[in-house]
């Protein structure tokens, strides 16, 4: 069951990259060192997936495979990183893509 939810953060990333300017004016925004750190020591979080926004924007997903918890961040050119969405129960998943064939 830990390899369920990897589309969620694929799906959040339009959202995330569209708030980022926003968020970055937000007070859920710190120097990306300091989030990493954060998201380590106090929920035991590592770096799941990443991927390029628009205008060098960079949305990572952060998960602790033994709790579960999981956090999406985004980090602007300048080195700020925004929290995004946070949540339980963070599963990967390796789907197959849909039979997309006309053909009947």
């Amino acid at each position: 069951m830990k390899n369920s939810l990897f589309a969620l953060p694929l799906a959040l990333a339009a959202i995330a990259v569209a708030a980022a300017p926003a968020a970055a004016q937000g007070r859920n925004c710190a120097p990306r060192d300091a989030v990493v750190k954060r998201l380590a020591e106090k929920f035991g979080e590592s770096r799941q997936s990443i991927g390029m926004g628009q205008q060098g924007v960079v949305m990572e997903t952060f998960a602790s495979a033994d709790t579960g918890s999981w956090t999406i961040t985004v980090t602007t050119p300048n080195g700020m990183t925004c929290l995004v969405a946070s949540g339980q129960s963070y599963e990967v998943l390796a789907e197959a893509l849909p039979n997309t064939d006309t053909d009947a």
